[in-house]
């Protein structure tokens, strides 16, 4: 049996919160609340397959979750994130667009449209070739100084680590994405999000 697609909704409002989840369950998803941006942030850990994020809420708003989406190691950085708001300017779509936004809902929410641009968001991250390995932070962290064309042992300076270290890090992560070189390893990590370059 095929896993359900687990859906991170943050919102702070009750009313719209069980409208996401009864129309969302109906349609096949797990759901995952949150009631405001600190919490939401927390069940990152929960591992969800696409976050709906309002943007006004109380203690962080929907601009700071996604920040925190964006700024985070490992696959979580490639979630989809959508925004359901009344806000409609200009400035907040661009804000939203610089930060990784993927798409915004506009409320009152349209859920036929909504469950159709979720479904199309999922079907779009299915649809590369998934991420079937894990990295470690420190070899995230080794391999992001590669990208910044750092020798191992500039690498092993700046981890504090031996150079030793450093290399056993980087041939790890060549070994995991099947490349015969850091370089190739470091530029398949930045394309599929698992580093900055």
């Amino acid at each position: 049996m095929k896993a359900r697609s687990k859906i991170l909704c943050i919102e702070d409002d009750p009313a719209t919160v069980e409208l996401l989840v009864e129309v969302l369950e109906d349609e096949g998803f797990e759901t995952i609340v949150a009631a405001d941006g600190i919490e939401g942030v927390r069940k990152f850990a929960e591992r969800p397959d696409l976050i709906l994020c309002d943007v006004d809420m109380p203690h962080m708003s929907g601009f700071g979750v996604l920040g925190e989406l964006r700024r985070s190691a490992g696959k979580l950085r490639t979630v989809p994130f959508l925004f359901i708001t009344a806000y409609g300017s200009r400035e907040s779509h661009l804000q939203a667009r610089r930060l990784g936004c993927d798409d915004f809902i506009a409320k009152p929410l349209d859920f036929e449209l909504l469950v159709e641009i979720v479904r199309s968001r999922l079907t779009q991250r299915t649809d590369h070739a998934p991420i079937d390995f894990a990295l470690t932070d420190r070899e995230i962290e080794a391999l992001t100084w590669v990208a910044k064309g750092k020798s191992s042992a500039d690498i092993a300076v700046l981890m504090k680590v031996s150079e030793r270290t450093v290399n056993f890090h980087v041939n790890n992560v060549i070994r995991k994405l099947r490349v015969a070189t850091r370089l190739q390893a470091a530029i398949r990590c930045a394309i599929l999000g698992l580093i900055e370059a």
